[in-house]
């Protein structure tokens, strides 16, 4: 029963941070280029786009692993 408190509060620690994180893209949108990197793949031929944003997840996947480094650590 203790596990499944534990797994509910992280749960909703990981919730508030992500409404923190949105919230700040929507406000701050026009400011950060975030999603529009250079190195990131856009392929348009005619009335088709393709994008695929390696360079933006790469950054992310760096911050994120920092900040749970950060966090979980005991």
């Amino acid at each position: 029963m203790n596990e499944m408190h534990e797994l509910g509060k992280m749960i909703i620690f990981f919730g508030i941070i992500m409404i923190i994180i949105g919230g700040t893209l929507l406000g701050f949108g026009g400011l950060f280029k975030i999603g529009r990197l250079p190195g990131d793949i856009v392929i348009k031929r005619g009335n088709f786009t393709f994008y695929f944003p390696i360079v933006t997840s790469i950054i992310l996947s760096i911050l994120l692993s920092l900040i749970f480094t950060l966090i979980l650590r005991r």
